[in-house]
C-alpha cells in the first residue's frame, strides 16, 4: 500500500476498512515513496522497490507532481521503476450520477513508458527548448499486444489505435505500423485506427460506438482521452486504473491528492475502491471484487451520498 499525499492515507484507510469487513485475505504491507536524489536522479526509496517485487502488486493513493519545477513526477519514476508498460483505463457509466451521456463503457490502455513522458528536455538557447518525443517499434509492440490480449480476455472484437500520424509521420507512423503488423497475429480481432482529434470530436458527440472497442494509443493522447472519457461519467473520482508490467502491477486513484481538504473527512474513496477492484481481479481474487463492487454500486444507485464526486483539485498525469 503506497498511500500517497494529501488526501491519500484517508482514503487508504477507507480501502482497508472495508477490505477487513468483507474479510479479503490481504495483509498491507505501508510503503513509502518519498524521492530520494542517488547520482543526480530522482529515485524510489530501495525498501519501497524490493516490497513490489516482493508482492507483485500495489495500491497507490494519489501523488503531488510539481508542476513546472522540483523533482521529476513520483508517478513517472514508478512507471519506469517497475517497467509499468500500460495503463489500463476503463470508464464506464455508474447509476446513481446523471451525466449528459448514458451507457458509457470505453476502455482505453496507453502507453506508459516513453512518448512525451521520456523525459528527454533541454534548453536549445535561452528562450527556446527542445522536449524530445520517444517512439520505439518495442515499447509499441509489447502495448499493442497487450491491448489485443486485453481484448480477447473482455469479449471485445475490435481494437483501435488513435495516433497522428498524419503529423507525426515517423513517431506516430512507426506505432500506427507495428499495430497493424501485429494485428495479423490476432485474426479474431478487428483492427482500425483513427486520429486523435477525430476521435475527440466523435467521442464527445456520441460516446456509445466506441463501446465495442479497446482503445490503444501513444502516451501523451492515452493521458488527455483518458481523462475526457473520465468527464464523461462523472469524472476522476469514479474512474479506476490499473499500470501492468510483465512482472509487477500498480493500481492507483489517478485523481490528484487535493491538499486543501485532506485531512477533513471529506475525501471520497470511490476512485482508490475501484482501482482496489482491478487489483482484486488481476489478482483472480473474482469473488470478494465482485462483492465490495456491488456494494459500492448500491451505494452510488441510492444516491444518498453527500457530494460523492468532489472535484479532487490537481490532477496527475
Amino acid at each position: 500500500m503506497i498511500e500517497g499525499d494529501g488526501i491519500g492515507p484517508e482514503i487508504a484507510q477507507s480501502v482497508k476498512d472495508i477490505y477487513s469487513a468483507a474479510g479479503v485475505p490481504i495483509k498491507w504491507e505501508p510503503v513509502d515513496v518519498t524521492p530520494q536524489l542517488k547520482d543526480g536522479k530522482t529515485v524510489i526509496p530501495d525498501a519501497a522497490i524490493d516490497s513490489v517485487k516482493r508482492n507483485y502488486v500495489a495500491l497507490k493513493g494519489p501523488l503531488a507532481t510539481p508542476v513546472g519545477k522540483g523533482h521529476v513526477s513520483l508517478n513517472l519514476t514508478l512507471r519506469r521503476t517497475f517497467n509499468l508498460f500500460a495503463n489500463l483505463r476503463p470508464c464506464k457509466s455508474i447509476a446513481g450520477y446523471k451525466t449528459p451521456y448514458d451507457d458509457v463503457d470505453i476502455v482505453l490502455i496507453r502507453e506508459n513508458t516513453e512518448g512525451e513522458y521520456s523525459g528527454i528536455e533541454h534548453v536549445v538557447v535561452d528562450g527556446v527548448v527542445q522536449s524530445i518525443k520517444l517512439i520505439t517499434k518495442e515499447a509499441s509492440e509489447r502495448v499493442l499486444r497487450f491491448a489485443f490480449q486485453h481484448a480477447q480476455a473482455i469479449g471485445r472484437k475490435k481494437v483501435r489505435a488513435v495516433h497522428k500520424a498524419t503529423i507525426m509521420k515517423m513517431s506516430d507512423g512507426l506505432f500506427l505500423n507495428t499495430a497493424r503488423e501485429l494485428s495479423k497475429e490476432y485474426p479474431d480481432i478487428e483492427f482500425d485506427a483513427e486520429l486523435l482529434d477525430n476521435a475527440c470530436l466523435k467521442m464527445v458527440t456520441d460516446p456509445l460506438p466506441y463501446n465495442d472497442k479497446v482503445l490503444v494509443m501513444p502516451n501523451l493522447y492515452g493521458d488527455i482521452l483518458s481523462d475526457m472519457c473520465a468527464g464523461l461519467i462523472g469524472g476522476l473520482g469514479l474512474t479506476p486504473s490499473g499500470n501492468i508490467g510483465d512482472e509487477c502491477s500498480i493500481f492507483e486513484a489517478v485523481h490528484g491528492s487535493a491538499p486543501d481538504i485532506a485531512g477533513k473527512g471529506l475525501a471520497n474513496p470511490t476512485a482508490l475502491l475501484l482501482s482496489s477492484i482491478m487489483m482484486l481481479q488481476h489478482m483472480g481474487l473474482n469473488e470478494h471484487a465482485t462483492q465490495i463492487q456491488s456494494a459500492i454500486f448500491k451505494v452510488l444507485a441510492e444516491g444518498k451520498v453527500s457530494d460523492p464526486y468532489h472535484d479532487t483539485a490537481g490532477l496527475i498525469s
